[in-house]
């Protein structure tokens, strides 16, 4: 569908002829977002291009070319920083919001502990406002160039501070919102005028429409602003980062520890976990350093870690005797920082900390008390800022089974996981690094009782046959996952977004839930009257109730 002139006129009046476009080659950058070569037919790079992009600069602005989509029939996809394929348009005809101008931290509340913030901000930028005073926000998986206004409102939610400072819906406060009819809401205290401190009332909550589990992803209004809960940070107001690139460390502030502990068996390694959350230490906890697989992974570190070494030194370093008995060593394993108010605190953490090893059979890993590598877990775990690193080994990656649920329930799938990596990277056409690259957070509600491990896998994105290749994977995952009756949900994604619309309608009915999209439809159809939110999969069609 071509934009018709005059819309294209009435949406440059609005953000002014520098701030749209066009121009093919600027399209085409919209529609090459990263895995899409993994959910599209035909494994493309490129999905829809949109008809034209947009940088608006205001709340007000955005209502206005919101309103203007409505009354021209255009839809609009809005993203901030983006991450996955769903950042771009997932339908024809629609143009594309970029909110890169709206970069602005519009307030920080020492007091009350929380920070107004436009989609722009990238939770590095929060997070070193928010030292200066004491005080540190969450962040999810994703790491620190990401949006934590999408995070909050638009997209998954946990992170390796979940444990400590909750799930992404736990941290949002009042907010504004963009309707898809291009009304402004203004929710919880701040549609009452008392401010940005709560997102709940007076009156009841909208949080479940504003995000579910994993929001509408761009498709459903534009949040424009909205108050993120702050907590506290018992360091330096400056991180003293020291080094040279890529690995970065800082000193251990006075009353900071970071560790990485192995176990026994998944089983101890799940009892550890339901022993922190009742013994409620830990400010960061997740199994990060697996992401790079349990073969590849130590041999990885120690190659990073060090400034003299390149990848083209790893097949040398994994073969020294020392890194295959650490690689053995840390199989069943994860990250903790532990972060102490006092002399007194810090030491009752330790001990705790001790005590929980002694009973599950665990220990600390002697390689990463050395100075230097528990500086680069401290830096890296806080500040959380290396996510490129999921791309290293052959520009693609993508996360399976991921099923979250208590620790018991977890480790039920960890061997199934494992096995099955190892025999789809035995084919040669997946990066072969070891059946075990099970990362996830010890939590992914603040507390504890609830965590995941996301099963990486390593392709080349310019090799066609890997591509397929990892897509094969995923279709027995999914098989296994359903004949143990765990959730499916991780490629719900991929289904829908390749599928008819015919297709799609089969799978929202075939959901064991039924009744859960045909609400979610009769929500959409209510605050999106003309249809013009680029939805797409995210939202089922279905006008009747299945049966």
């Amino acid at each position: 569908m071509a934009l018709p002139v005059e819309a294209y006129e009435a949406l440059e009046s609005i953000v002014g002829s520098d701030n749209i476009t066009q121009e093919p080659a600027t399209l085409y950058t919209y529609a090459f977002q990263r895995a899409l070569e993994l959910y599209t037919t035909g494994h493309s790079k490129f999905f829809h291009k949109p008809e034209a992009v947009l940088m608006p600069s205001s709340t007000e602005e955005i209502q206005a070319i919101v309103k203007t989509c409505n009354q021209f029939g255009i839809k609009y996809h809005a993203f901030s920083t983006g991450w996955i394929h769903t950042a771009g348009p997932l339908t024809e005809g629609v143009v594309q919001l970029d909110l890169r101008r709206m970069n602005r931290i519009l307030e920080i509340d020492e007091k009350n502990q929380y920070a107004v913030i436009e989609p722009y901000v990238i939770a590095a930028q929060l997070q070193a406002e928010a030292m200066k005073l004491g005080l540190n926000t969450f962040m999810i998986g994703a790491g620190a160039s990401c949006s934590p206004l999408a995070q909050l409102t638009s997209f998954m939610g946990n992170g390796p501070n979940s444990f400590y400072m909750g799930h992404a819906s736990e941290n949002l406060l009042a907010a504004e919102w963009v309707m898809p009819n291009g009304d402004v809401i203004r929710t919880g205290s701040l549609g009452s005028g008392c401010g940005w401190f709560c997102g709940e009332g007076p009156g009841p909550s909208i949080r479940a429409l504003i995000r579910g589990k994993a929001g509408a992803q761009g498709g459903m209004g534009v949040f424009t602003r909205v108050a993120i809960k702050l907590y506290p940070w018992p360091g330096p107001p400056v991180l003293p980062v020291e080094g040279i690139a890529p690995a970065y460390t800082a000193p251990l502030p006075e009353y900071h520890r970071a560790h990485t502990v192995a176990f026994p068996s998944w089983q101890a390694m799940a009892d550890s976990y339901n022993k922190l959350y009742d013994s409620e230490i830990g400010y960061v906890v997740h199994r990060q350093f697996h992401k790079l697989g349990g073969e590849l992974g130590p041999a990885f570190w120690m190659m990073y870690t060090d400034p003299t070494k390149t990848l083209d030194d790893m097949e040398e370093i994994e073969a020294d005797p020392e890194v295959r008995q650490l690689r053995e060593e840390m199989r069943i394993s994860y990250q903790i920082l532990l972060a102490g108010q006092t002399p007194n605190d810090i030491e009752y953490q330790e001990r705790v900390l001790d005590e929980i090893l002694v009973e599950t059979g665990g220990h600390k890993v002697a390689k990463w008390e050395e100075p230097a590598k528990e500086q680069f877990t401290l830096l890296y775990m806080t500040r959380w800022g290396h996510k490129n690193l999921n791309f290293v080994y052959g520009g693609g990656y993508r996360g399976s089974f991921h099923q979250e649920g208590p620790p018991d329930y977890v480790i039920q799938y960890a061997q199934v996981a494992m096995e099955l990596m190892k025999k789809h990277q035995n084919t040669g056409l997946m990066v072969k690094t070891g059946g075990d690259a099970l990362m996830g957070p010890i939590s992914s509600m603040g507390g504890g009782g609830w965590c995941s491990f996301e099963q990486f896998t390593a392709y080349d994105v310019t090799d066609i046959e890997s591509i397929k290749a990892v897509d094969k994977y995923f279709r027995e995952a999914i098989a296994i996952s359903r004949e143990r009756g765990w959730s499916t949900s991780f490629d719900m994604a991929g289904d829908l977004l390749r599928a008819t619309k015919e297709q799609r309608e089969a799978i929202w009915s075939g959901m064991k839930q039924k009744l859960i999209p045909y609400y979610q439809y009769k929500v959409k159809r209510l605050l999106d009257p003309n249809g013009v939110g680029d939805s797409s999969f995210t939202y089922a069609v279905l006008e009747k109730p299945p049966e």
